[in-house]
C-alpha cells in the first residue's frame, strides 16, 4: 500500500508518499512510485511478516529512504526470508531498520504525523499507526476479523488486549486501512465482528 499523505494527513508538502508494508513485487511498486510522480520519504513496516516485509529491500535501495519497524520484529526481517514462504515468494534479504519504532512515537511526515499503537498478538513487534482520522491496522484488525495467532510469536490473548484496549477505544468514526481486505470502520467492527465480545 503506498499511501499518500498530501490526500490522508493533509500535509501541505506536495507528494509526499510513504510505503508500508511492501510485500513483494518490488519492481511493479517502483514502477507505480515512478509513472505517478511521487517522491517516497519513508518505508514502514506494521510487523515482520513475508507478505510485508518482501519487497523492503528493493524500496529502500530506489530510494534511500529510512526504514522503521519494532524491535521485537526485527529478528523476522531475516529469519522469515529464509523460510519456504520467504523462498516461493521471491523475497528478498531486508536492510536492517534505521529506527525502531516505540509504542505512543510520532513520526513527522510532511507537517503531520502518524501516531505509533503497539499491538502485539499477530506478532510480538506489530504496530498500528493513528493519523488523523485513520488507522493503519496491520494484520491487526480487519473488516470482519482479526489477524492469526497461529504463527510463531502470535497470542490470542494479547490480540484481544491490543484490540479491546487500543483501537476499540478510538472513536467509532475512526477509518480502520487494514493490511489486507477492504476499510472499515472502528464503530462498524464494535458492532458486526464476530471476534470481538
Amino acid at each position: 500500500v503506498i499511501f499518500f499523505f498530501d490526500v490522508l494527513v493533509g500535509s501541505d508538502m506536495v507528494d509526499m508518499t510513504m510505503r508500508v508494508d511492501p510485500g513483494a513485487e518490488g519492481d511493479q511498486i517502483i514502477r507505480l512510485i515512478e509513472k505517478r510522480g511521487f517522491k517516497p520519504t519513508l518505508l514502514l513496516n506494521t510487523h515482520g511478516h513475508i507478505d510485508h516485509i518482501g519487497a523492503n529491500k528493493d524500496i529502500k535501495e530506489k530510494y534511500d529512504i529510512p526504514f522503521y519497524i519494532h524491535s521485537a520484529d526485527s529478528p523476522m526481517l531475516v529469519s522469515v526470508l529464509q523460510s519456504e514462504m520467504g523462498i516461493l515468494m521471491g523475497a528478498k534479504d531486508s536492510p536492517p531498520p534505521d529506527h525502531f519504532l516505540e509504542d505512543g512515537e510520532k513520526i513527522k511526515i510532511g507537517k503531520s504525523f502518524l501516531k505509533v499503537i503497539h499491538t502485539p498478538g499477530h506478532s510480538p513487534g506489530s504496530v498500528s499507526f493513528l493519523g488523523d482520522g485513520f488507522l493503519l491496522s496491520g494484520d491487526t484488525l480487519f473488516c470482519g476479523g482479526v489477524g492469526r495467532t497461529d504463527l510463531p510469536g502470535g497470542s490470542w490473548q494479547e490480540m484481544m488486549s491490543s484490540i479491546n484496549n487500543k483501537i476499540l477505544t478510538l472513536p467509532d468514526e475512526m477509518i480502520v486501512l487494514p493490511g489486507h481486505g477492504p476499510h472499515t470502520t472502528v464503530g462498524q467492527e464494535k458492532s458486526s465482528n464476530p471476534f470481538i465480545t
